[in-house]
This record gives C-alpha cells, structure tokens and sequence, in this order.
C-alpha cells in the first residue's frame, strides 16, 4: 500500500452503479486516477462493470473491468497486468483478504462486508441484478476479520451489506442479534456500527442489543418516499406508520441516537400531493440526516418502464426542497448534542499552529467533530464535549486527561 496515487503501480477504483449521478462519479474517478499516475494500471470495480463492463473498457483510461463475481481474483489479476506491462515475471503473492496495518491506511476505521446480493426487488433498483441473490457469510468467517481488523489497530468496524437486516437467513439457526452478539462476545472491538437497515426490520429484540455501549447509536434506514402510495409503487416492504414506528422505538431507547436517512424524488408518477406528503414527514421526524437524490432511470428496472415520469425540473426543484427540509433536523440534532460529551474517535489531522494540531474525528452517534489539541489523538477514543456547529463540523473540546488509550 502507497499514500499517494502517483507512486502506485495499480490503481483500484470500486465502482457503484445505483443512479447516473454514480456513474458520471466512477468516470470521473477512474479518468482522475489515470491523470495522476498515467503508468498505473487502472482496475474499474464493482457494479459498474456487472452492469457495463463493455462501455467501461472503452474508456482509454481504463486498463482493466472486474466485475463483483470477479472480485476474489482482482489483485491476482491486477498484478498480472501491471507485470506485463513492465515486461517482468509475476511473483507476487496476491492474497486480497489480509487488511493493511492502521499505520499505514491512516485509517482507524474498517468495514466488514456481512451479506451479499438483495432479494427484495425494488422497482428502481438495479442493486439486485449487479449483486445477485441473497446469500450470508459465517459469523465464524466475520468474527476472523474483525479479529485481524482489531490487531492491526482498528478500533471500529461497520458492518455493510445490501440487505442487513435479513442476514443468516440462509444459515441455520443464525440472524443479526446473534452476529451482533458473536462479535461482541468473541473479539475486543471497541465500536461496531450496522450500516443501514429497514424500517420493518427494526425489532425490539434486536434494539436490545444496544444496551452494549460498543454497538454505536447511529442507525440508517432508508425512506424513499413520504407518502405511502410511492412506497407500494417502488415495492418498498413497509408504509410511513411502520416507519414511524421504527423511528419512535429507538428514540425510547436511545434518545441520543442518530437517524439518518435515503430519499428519491421524483419517483415516475409522483405527485406534489406525494412530494408534499414527504416533506411533511422529512419534517416530523428530523433527521440527524439526509441524502436526497432525483430518481435516476435504470434500464433493467421496472421503474424504468413506468409512466408518468417526472420532469428533470421538478426532480431538482422537489430535490432541493426536500434537502432544505432535512437541513433543519440536521442542524436541530446537532444544536440539542451542543455542551454534551460524547467519546470521539479521532482520525485525521492538520497543522493549525506551533505544536497544535486540527484533529477531526466521528462520535459514536455519527457526528463529525473537530477539535486542536498539541496531543497525539490519532486512533485514539476520547470523550469530547461538543460545543457549536460551524459549517457540518462541530467544534468539540478534546478531555483527554481522563481518556485511555
């Protein structure tokens, strides 16, 4: 592993491919990349390649398209190229699956992919056809990684897969409580977060096991839609009751969590009665955050085919007035947290004065932070008392006398 992009041989861009806007990025990152380092190998990854590997090989700038099935043989792959093209043997040991020290990522967090592929069809989604049918991983396989992760000197892992909440199903006996509970009990991680989850599966059984302060506060459960009739119509498992009701049951537990989450606008035969509907509901709930994106046509989708499409112009404007509605909830969250102290994981830093560091670092509810501090916080958890909200960062007071290391 290198820091900068102009001392690599290979060049890994992993791809997404979920609306246009995806796309455009993967392009541009993969055109950045060779720019950078023209005498790299330039492998495009992921789910652009399963939807498109062709267009993508015609891009000049792009030396090699692996697909997600082909992913267990990308750096075998990789150095085979980058070997012909300097006309040398290729001996080098491809092993993918062992995470680089911390030291030299500079990170201090990892994710740990759980489950692959996504069995609920969604009628705008092109995630089913690019990931393939649901299927788990042994916990005994996830608790290995998250040991390695942990004695490299991570000190937080997320857990990421398409569909969480339906993890084990393919595996006797197994779910997400017990993995949560496996991982707990079997390894010293000292924060697990769960990347996102369904209204619907959002059980009391499995909001119990945040009474374990490692397992952040922090849950993402995508809405789509405010208004019931786009829900049925996108063929989204829950309505906006269940969803409230998902919402209410970790605020009575957690008051302090944060809930972030998805929203399309412009879904084909949405009306301002709908758009209306959900930013009524943007504003009920506040969010500690939101992503709002225009529906993007995917061909290979049912949406794609429906009727009543949504100009590009109302898509913008219902965009940014849903954005603005979520700007209030994220701005509120944050001011209610202001005097609070919440422990921080403090991950980057810059130079700010003789001796004295800018560190930037995420609470365990998912707040971005920022602190000076002459200290060495790196990959450290400290408490911090949080103080205001300048710009989406909140200045905070490092307390590191009583933190450990």
């Amino acid at each position: 592993m290198v820091e900068r992009r102009r001392d690599a041989d290979i060049i890994v861009v992993n791809t997404c491919t979920v609306t246009a806007t995806a796309d455009s990025k993967a392009r541009q990152a993969l055109r950045a990349a060779h720019r950078a380092n023209p005498d790299a190998v330039v492998v495009a990854a992921g789910c652009y390649p399963e939807r498109a590997a062709d267009d993508l090989r015609r891009i000049p700038e792009v030396s090699l398209v692996v697909g997600n099935q082909s992913k267990p043989d990308l750096v075998a792959m990789a150095v085979s190229e980058s070997a012909r093209r300097r006309g040398i043997a290729d001996d080098a040991d491809p092993r993918a699956d062992d995470p680089a020290p911390a030291g030299i990522l500079r990170r201090s967090r990892a994710m740990v992919k759980i489950q692959e592929g996504c069995d609920q069809v969604c009628a705008y989604c092109i995630v089913p056809k690019v990931r393939g049918r649901e299927r788990s991983i042994r916990p005994t396989e996830i608790v290995d990684v998250v040991r390695r992760y942990v004695n490299s000197g991570f000190k937080e892992i997320t857990l990421t897969g398409t569909q969480l909440g339906t993890y084990g199903f393919d595996l006797n006996g197994e779910d997400l409580p017990s993995l949560l509970d496996w991982i707990l009990g079997e390894t010293d991680l000292p924060r697990l977060r769960v990347s996102s989850l369904q209204a619907h599966e959002i059980s009391t059984g499995l909001l119990a096991r945040w009474n374990d302060p490692r397992l952040c506060p922090h849950f993402h459960v995508p809405l789509q839609s405010g208004s019931d009739v786009v829900l049925k119509a996108m063929r989204r498992r829950y309505d906006t009751d269940t969803f409230r009701r998902a919402v209410a049951n970790i605020r009575e537990l957690l008051p302090d969590a944060a809930i972030t989450t998805d929203v399309i606008a412009g879904f084909p035969g949405e009306s301002e009665h709908d758009h209306a509907a959900g930013l009524g509901l943007i504003r009920e709930i506040k969010f500690a955050d939101a992503h709002v994106f225009p529906y993007s046509q995917r061909p290979g989708t049912s949406a794609h085919h429906m009727p009543n499409q949504v100009s590009p112009e109302d898509k913008r404007r219902r965009a940014g007035e849903l954005a603005a509605a979520a700007s209030i909830g994220f701005q509120e969250f944050r001011g209610h947290l202001a005097g609070t102290v919440r422990p921080v994981l403090w991950e980057t830093a810059k130079p700010v004065g003789a001796g004295t560091m800018l560190w930037s670092g995420l609470t365990d509810n998912y707040v971005r932070v920022s602190a000076e501090s002459g200290a060495a916080l790196g990959n450290r958890i400290t408490p911090a008392r949080l103080r205001n909200l300048t710009g989406k960062t909140m200045r905070a007071l490092a307390l590191i006398d009583s933190s450990p290391e």
